[in-house]
């Protein structure tokens, strides 16, 4: 049974089901971020567990079928050698996990974030769905809804 399992979880199924298994949590945070069930599934250590998970999986692949671990760090030389650690299907899986995992955390973060200063969820929308596309984006959107919202400038939290 174990090895059934194992043969379903090809590159492809990990990547189709964490794609929509982080989408519940991301409408939980925009469409009800303040209760109980938000607070628990999406600002709880429960889905870093699940994404980490998934993430020593991967790796797991990787040394288990003696690819070099030395190829990742190669992604910081040069643009020519970020897209040779990016042919490799299991390191861009890596870092597609990874990227999910920083997005739910930050929309997690927003989402608590404008609870705390007062913001209304229908202001909060636009840059959860920008964070959900395209982190950096979201951040700065919502960054400047704060400063403009909650009337304070603090580059601390």
């Amino acid at each position: 049974m174990l090895t059934e399992f194992e043969n379903y979880l090809t590159l492809n199924n990990i990547y189709m089901w964490t794609n929509l298994g982080v989408l519940p949590f991301w409408l939980m945070l925009i469409s009800f971020p303040n209760s109980k069930i938000t607070q628990i599934f999406t600002n709880s250590i429960i889905l870093p567990l699940v994404f980490s998970t998934i993430y020593i999986y991967v790796f797991y692949q990787i040394v288990l079928l003696n690819d070099s671990l030395i190829d990742i760090f190669k992604l910081y030389i040069g643009l020519e050698d970020l897209y040779m650690v990016f042919s490799s299907e299991k390191f861009l899986l890596i870092f597609w996990v990874h990227f999910l995992t920083l997005n739910i955390f930050l929309g997690s973060w927003v989402s608590r974030d404008a609870f705390k200063n007062n913001i209304s969820k229908k202001l909060t929308f636009v840059p959860l769905v920008l964070l959900y596309f395209s982190g950096p984006l979201g951040l700065v959107f919502y960054w400047f809804l704060r400063v403009f919202y909650a009337k304070r400038l603090s580059f601390f939290d």
